[in-house]
């Protein structure tokens, strides 16, 4: 292995996605290996499904891992898509004592944003660039002339005259579960990125998830001033940006 090849875990609410990641160039080295997240996504099952994907790719070095949580010092403070036994239980130690590998971990919406923001679509552009992640619920990460602030979760935020969370009104899992049309769906994220717009009033929204790449699907209905874009590195995004992420907790190390 060299120092410069890491890899990236990419969990999510309903795949556990990795690859090895040149964090030089951003590349993946081979084909995103996909594990189904366990049900009930408990601590004990998500961590033996992490260290099954280590080991499927012959891996012994240092992993780097986006989380759907709110993360601080390697600890989970939420848990909106995945079992609530995680709340507080320290992501680290569970999937470095799993894995047998050194972990460095980070909210999943953020790593995606890292990424996009290192070698995609976000770099070099100053001002105010948000990255929304969509797929089980709405991630975001939220970066000031390339400086992330960790953990914004505006997925959580209301809409008004909803009852529910964003995601819950606008996610892909929304769209899926309501059988909705490109064009209803379309309607409904629109609204959520307004908000967002007339709120942070951004440089620049990216999308990033498993719905980037249908974005001609809903492209139309999107009627914010700021532009959006679909994410250079799509649903990828997610595993490089945690790769690039341990990457650089090792080299501050």
């Amino acid at each position: 292995m060299q120092e410069r090849h890491i890899l990236g875990i990419d969990v999510g609410a309903s795949g556990i996605k990795g690859a090895v990641v040149d964090i030089e160039t951003g590349e993946l080295l081979n084909e995103r290996i996909r594990l189904e997240t366990p049900e009930p996504s408990t601590p004990k099952a998500m961590a033996k499904t992490f260290a099954e994907l280590v080991r499927a790719h012959n891996w012994k070095g240092l992993v780097g891992c986006g989380f759907p949580s709110i993360v601080k010092k390697g600890i989970a403070y939420s848990a909106a898509n995945i079992s609530k036994e995680w709340i507080g239980q320290n992501i680290i130690e569970i999937f470095s004592l799993a894995s047998k590998c050194p972990v460095e971990v980070l909210n999943d919406a953020d790593a995606a944003g890292l990424a996009e923001m290192s070698f995609g679509l976000g770099k070099g552009v100053e001002g105010t660039v948000l990255l929304i992640t969509v797929g089980s619920g709405l991630g975001s990460a939220l970066f000031i002339d390339g400086r992330l602030v960790p953990n914004t979760e505006l997925g959580h935020i209301y809409l008004e005259g909803q009852k529910s969370v964003a995601e819950a009104y606008a996610s892909n899992n929304a769209r899926k579960r309501e059988n909705l049309s490109w064009e209803e769906w379309g309607q409904r994220f629109n609204e959520y990125l307004t908000h967002l717009d007339r709120t942070f009033n951004p440089d620049l929204i990216l999308l990033s998830g498993g719905v980037s790449k249908r974005f001609d699907k809903y492209e139309n209905f999107i009627t914010t001033e700021t532009p959006v874009k679909p994410a250079k590195l799509l649903n990828a995004a997610g595993t490089i940006g945690a790769a690039a992420y341990a990457y650089q907790r090792f080299r501050k190390a």
